[in-house]
Order: structure tokens, then sequence, then C-alpha cells
């Protein structure tokens, strides 16, 4: 059966002869299937039960090498223990379900059954706050307890893993149905969701805050009384300080307020943060280890948690929850999505690792915890060579895919409100969607955003690196005046150092400033420093690339974009990473490289004029001439008149390069300009 080449269907031996009734497989509590109304017995072994449920929920064709490592320890004949148990399966589900084969893979076909896991799945991934209320109200009627609830296996360290990861994944769904039903539903129905929701979140301050306001809008002080000092007592043994919840009851009793419309309540029953920080935040939780090995605290799980922690908080970008924090919700076996809100952060870290004999692979998740969306999941897969120097790989590519996928989402956001509705955060995001336009509009645009976002916060000192930038491209692209242009890019980085001068973006800022300036020393300085301060900011080691590509070291320049591009392959400046590199090749005599390099530049949807020019001379340097011409004439276009005065204006390069250059641009009549 394992060994066949090909798709196969594994044949059914126990046909279902009505063939109409319905299959439902229940999960959300003991494991039950029912054909219509009547239960389905099911299998008295538990590995054939665990089996069945995690082919239920994979989200790929697991091998079969990899069920008998999730299943079994060292069993006698682990493939034909699993072929009996797929056996029992088939027996099980009747016509209304396959189990399908390819090479070695297994699948479990569930089309015709109703599995209430993947429409909890399903319902998170689409997000709870767009679904139909009956049909959120019909998923929550259907909770029944834990998740698999007394399925355990002994002896099964891997499926053990995957059950504790589900079950917290499971939890902190529920938990957000729940808390979306008692924000839109009134208080005689919201009751029991409530109920409910305390029951599986005991520990959640926010909940026995809506029941004790819930109990004061009814008057129901003594049983408001009742619940209070039980919550207290909880919190005491938990370590947890109630005084948060004597205040909301004190309040609540005082002005009890008016039975009010569903979003009236949503609005006083949401939590006050303890600190309104001017950006976002987010908090990574512990990876759960699906090695099958004992979980150590301080292992490898745990150190790369700790990386990306430390790293991200480098970025001075986001407000980042310390470790203790969050592994000590995860101890409280708190799910992820739970953990965020009960943090009050915007996105939430979550993953798992496996390790193999030379492999080891980290599934890794970004959530935005408001709407429990998945805003980007990536499998990061690496040999183990040096341990240490996978783990620093795999960090590097958490930290600046999750640090690119929030700025993508707050840009996006921020673009659909209006601007007068925009505190600090929005308006900085509002104005970098703008300055990544690269025109002229654009820029003062993304200039009056970031004004706006210092008028409301003037310690915000990313707003002053975004203003000192479209100084920067004012000066660069010969849109004003350029000394003026220089002197304001200056004083604006200067003003972000000042307010936090570990920021690696107010250090970039016044590389770019002082490279202006032609203080090619000063901004290696201010550069270096920005990488070294936050060695996963992508524009830093960019900028140094640039710089370096054309009055430092060629080789050095490739590096850093190479790396840039490495840290941030959607970059809005991806377009100068390539264009850096192209520079860099041509002073090396690397010519096809460098076209190939300077055409991909200039396709970039927002490449600026200076990038297509180092595409052209790139092409001609390459004996490319005809389309160097034809990438000169698009320039022309646009910019009537361009040629090399405007070109080495902008760039600094040193007299045997501009030579060099020259020559390139007088072969395809770029140096009358």
């Amino acid at each position: 059966m394992g060994g066949s080449v090909g798709t196969a269907v594994e044949s059914m031996e126990t046909a279902d002869p009505a063939g109409a009734a319905p299959v439902t497989v229940r999960m959300l509590g003991p494991l039950t299937v029912t054909r219509g109304d009547a239960p389905i017995a099911l299998p008295a072994s538990r590995k054939v039960r665990a089996l069945f449920a995690y082919l239920a929920l994979a989200p790929h064709a697991p091998t079969r090498s990899h069920l008998c490592e999730l299943l079994w320890d060292v069993p006698n004949d682990p493939r034909g223990e699993l072929r009996w148990c797929l056996s029992k399966i088939r027996r099980l589900l009747g016509e209304a379900g396959r189990i399908r084969s390819e090479g070695d893979t297994v699948k479990l076909d569930l089309t015709g059954c109703h599995v209430d896991a993947l429409q909890l799945d399903r319902i998170a991934a689409q997000g709870i706050a767009l679904q139909p209320l009956q049909i959120v109200c019909r998923m929550a009627d259907g909770f029944a307890g834990e998740f698999l609830d007394g399925l355990e296996l002994d002896r099964s360290p891997a499926f053990h893993a995957w059950l504790v990861g589900r079950r917290r994944q499971s939890r902190g769904i529920q938990a957000q149905i729940l808390e979306h039903l008692t924000d839109h539903l009134e208080d005689a129905e919201a009751g029991r969701y409530l109920e409910r929701w305390a029951a599986l979140c005991p520990l959640d301050e926010r909940v026995h805050g809506r029941i004790l306001r819930m109990l004061a809008r009814q008057q129901r002080v003594q049983e408001g009384k009742a619940h209070l000092e039980a919550v207290i007592r909880l919190f005491d043994a938990e370590g947890i300080d109630p005084a948060p919840l004597r205040e909301a009851w004190r309040q609540a009793v005082a002005q009890p307020p008016r039975p009010a419309p569903a979003q009236a309540i949503v609005a006083a029953d949401a939590p006050a943060p303890t600190a309104a920080p001017s950006h976002g935040s987010i908090a990574v939780m512990p990876f759960a280890d699906e090695s099958g090995a004992p979980r150590i605290r301080g292992g490898v799980a745990d150190a790369l948690v700790h990386d990306v922690i430390t790293r991200l908080a480098k970025l001075r970008s986001l407000f980042v929850i310390s470790q203790g924090s969050t592994f000590a919700l995860h101890e409280r076996n708190i799910a992820p999505d739970e953990a965020g809100r009960l943090l009050n952060v915007d996105y939430v870290v979550s993953g798992s690792i496996r390790r193999s004999t030379d492999r080891l692979t980290v599934q890794v998740e970004l959530a935005e915890v408001r709407t429990g969306r998945i805003v980007w999941a990536d499998i990061l897969s690496h040999s183990i060579d040096d341990a240490f120097l996978v783990l620093d790989e795999i960090g590097n590519r958490i930290v600046a895919s999750v640090a690119s996928e929030i700025e993508t989402v707050e840009r996006n956001r921020a673009i659909l409100k209006p601007p007068n509705s925009l505190d600090a955060w929005e308006a900085h995001h509002r104005g970098l969607w703008h300055m990544y336009r690269f025109n002229k509009a654009d820029n003062d645009a993304a200039q009056a955003f970031f004004e706006q976002a210092l008028s409301i916060d003037p310690t915000f000192a990313r707003a002053y690196a975004g203003l000192s930038f479209t100084h920067f491209q004012n000066a660069f692209q010969g849109w004003t005046e350029r000394n003026r242009e220089v002197d304001h890019a200056l004083r604006a980085a200067g003003q972000g150092l000042m307010i936090d001068e570990r920021d690696p973006a107010a250090h970039w800022a016044m590389g770019r400033a002082l490279w202006l300036r032609g203080s090619f020393e000063q901004t290696l300085r201010e550069l270096e420093t920005s990488v070294d301060l936050s060695p996963n900011f992508a524009q830093g080691h960019y900028t140094l690339g640039f710089v370096h590509s054309q009055a430092g070291d060629p080789e050095t320049a490739i590096a850093a974009a190479d790396q840039s591009r490495r840290l941030s392959p959607y970059d809005p400046l991806l377009f100068g990473m390539l264009g850096s590199r192209a520079m860099a090749l041509i002073r090396l005599g690397r010519y096809e490289e460098a076209a190939a390099a300077g055409v991909n530049a200039a396709s970039r949807p927002n490449a600026h004029a200076h990038i297509a020019a180092i595409a052209a001379l790139s092409l001609s340097f390459a004996g490319r001439l005809n389309e160097a011409r034809d990438t000169l004439a698009g320039i022309r276009s646009t910019l009537p008149g361009y040629g090399m005065s405007h070109f080495l204006s902008a760039m600094q390069l040193g007299p045997d390069d501009q030579a060099l250059f020259r020559e390139a641009a007088r072969r395809i009549g770029m140096d009358n300009g």
C-alpha cells in the first residue's frame, strides 16, 4: 500500500447502505462521530482515535514515517500498526470519507463530513467579525469542552506536543468567539456566553469585569459581590492583582449605566490599557517543541524566542512585551490569541520547532489580535551544520518578516482613515504610504503626515526619521532647492537622535543627510551604528550598500545590498538595493551582472528616474546599446532632457568613476543633459 506510485483511493471495506445521512465529527470536547442523530461506536484503540483526529486536521498529507514517529515510541512493526489503524478508520467512516495515498503520504478526505474543529479554523482564518452572528452563535453552542477531551496517549511525546498546541489554539479561538458574542448581544443573551468565557479563561480580568458590569446593570448586587469575592480568591491564589476588578465593581455600582446598544457596551467594557504606546505593540509567545523530546526550559525553542524578542525590541518601531510576561502566560496554558488580548497588544507571534538528526524546521505565524486574522505565516527549514548559525539565520528571517508585514498592514489601514482622525502612529504610517510612491506630490503629502504625527506626539523619533527622508528626497531628486533641503534633513534627523539615540532609523536618517553633505566618513559611522543597534534593520544595510556602491568598497556594497534583500525581500526600496548592486558591479567590471541587476531595479513599480538611468548605463556597459537607448527614451518621455548632469548631481562618484560612467552615457546619447 505504501510503496505504490501515483494516487490511489484505498478501498472502503464497509459501505454506507443508506448513503444519505450526514456524518458529523466533533472534536471540541470528547471525540464523537454521529450519522444523522445516531452515534457511531468509536474504535477502542486510543491510537486509532488519535490518528483519525490528526489526519482530519493535517493541512498537508503527512508521510507514513512521520505518522509512525508521531504515535509510536519504538514499535516492533510501526508500518504494520499504522496499516491496522487506517483500516479501523475506514470502517468508522463508511462512504463519508476516503483515505488517499500518494507515494509515501496519507491524506484523510472528509468531504462528506462536518468537522467542528475545521469549521473553527475556517472562521478564525476568515475573521470572526466578518461572520453572520447566527453562525458564530451556532459555533459557540457546539463547544462541549477541551479539544479532544480525555484523549491522551502514553509514550507518544510528539502527539502530546501536537495535542497541547491544538488545545491552546482551539481555546484561544473559542475565547475570541465568546468575547465577540458578548460584545454584540444584549445582556439577556450575552450572559450564557459570558459564563462559558469565564469557565474557559478563568484568569482573564476582562471577562470578570464584564460580568460585574452586567450584574450591576441588572441591579444584581449580591450576586456581583459574591462573584467578585470568588474571583479575588482565585486571583490571590495565582498571584494576580485583583485591584482593577475591585475598582471596576466600585464604579459599576456607583454609576450603573442604562442599557445601551451593543456597540456602546463594547466601548464601555473595553479594558483601559495600562499604557498607551505611540506605536504598535507585539507579544512573542514561546514556541512549541514538536521534536518529541521532553520540553526543557531554556532549550532551542526558548533560545529562538528570546532572540526574536531581543531583535524586535532593537528595531525600536514596536512596543515589545517582555519574555517574562509571555512565558508566564504560556505556563498557564493560555493560547497565543488569548495571551495577546490579555496583554492588550496589536500583534502576537507564535510557532513551533521540530528537530531531526540533520534539520531544524520552524513554523511561525503572525496574527492580528483584534481580528484574529493571520497576517503572515511561513515554514523555515535549515540543515543543522552549526546550531547557533542556524538559529541566527532563522531569527533574522522571522524578525525582518514580522517587522515588514506589520508596517505593510499599518500603512494600508492608515490610508483608509480620514486624515483628521489619525493618531500619531497612524499618521506616521500614512506618511510612509505616500513616501514610498517616490514622486514630488506624494513626497509633499508624506511630509505633511509626518508633521501631523509630530504635532500629536513630539517624542516620536521614527516620525522624525520619515520627515528627514522626505527632505532627502527633495534634495536627491532635485525637486526643490538643494541646500535648504539638506539643512532640513539634517535638522529632522538630529531631533530624532535627541529623542532616541538608540533608534536605528534615527541614525539611518542622519547618515543619509550627512551623505548629502559629502561627509563620507561620518555617513559610514552613522549607518554602521544603525545596523549595530539593530542587525535586522534592512534599510540601514541597504544605505550602506548605496554609499559604498559610489564612493567606497564595491564588494562591501554588494554584500550590504544582498543582506538588505535577504532581510526584506519585498521592501519598497528594493529598487534601490538592486540599483546599488548594479553600480558596484559596474565599478568591478562585471557588466552583464550589472545589467541584470539594473534592469530588475528599473522594473520595480516605484523606481524613479535615477534608477532607470542606472539600468540604461549598465546596459551600455554590457554592450546592449539598443536596450539602453530604449530605457533612456522611457526616462525622457516623462523627464525631457534628462542626462548625465542630472545623474551625477544626485550621485557622488569619484573623478575616475565619473569618467567611466560618462563614456557609457556617450555611447547611448545620454551625455547631452
